[in-house]
């Protein structure tokens, strides 16, 4: 079994590595790498490391006082099936910046069983929240005026 570093530490993060993860990934295929850079800087992120190598990773979005958005949570296929995703999701759950917020989302086409050890549930009322999504944003090509 690896030995896996956790951290919060975004100076240790592999934005290359995470980027050309997350371009595949389909729930933002395409995604820039400036988009990806922006997004972590903006977000309570953290990164499962193995040797030094970005193995993992999760992102939260959160004002840190009422709400947060869960997003871009993954695992190296390689490294999957030893704990990863569910040992960042608990620290991430854990960190004090996020202790009291009233909500949490998020969006998964195949990972209920994971989020739901952590409490997560199927929307109790779902005609009360409403979406603009915008999925093929990031394979648009940009359209001057």
């Amino acid at each position: 079994m690896n030995e896996f570093t956790i951290t919060f530490d975004q100076s240790r993060f592999d934005v290359d590595a995470i980027h050309a993860f997350l371009t595949e990934a389909y729930w933002c295929v395409g995604i820039p790498h400036e988009v990806v850079r922006k997004a972590i800087e903006g977000s309570l992120c953290i990164g499962a490391l193995a040797d030094q190598k970005q193995v993992g990773f999760a992102r939260l979005v959160t004002d840190r006082a009422t709400f947060a958005y869960l997003a871009d949570v993954y695992v190296l296929p390689g490294y999957r099936g030893q704990g990863l995703s569910y040992r960042m999701l608990n620290a991430l759950f854990d960190h004090p910046d996020v202790q009291g917020l009233r909500r949490m989302l998020l969006a998964t086409r195949d990972a209920h069983g994971l989020y739901a050890k952590f409490g997560f549930t199927p929307l109790a009322a779902p005609p009360r929240f409403m979406e603009l999504h915008k999925p093929d944003l990031y394979n648009t090509p940009n359209i001057s005026p």
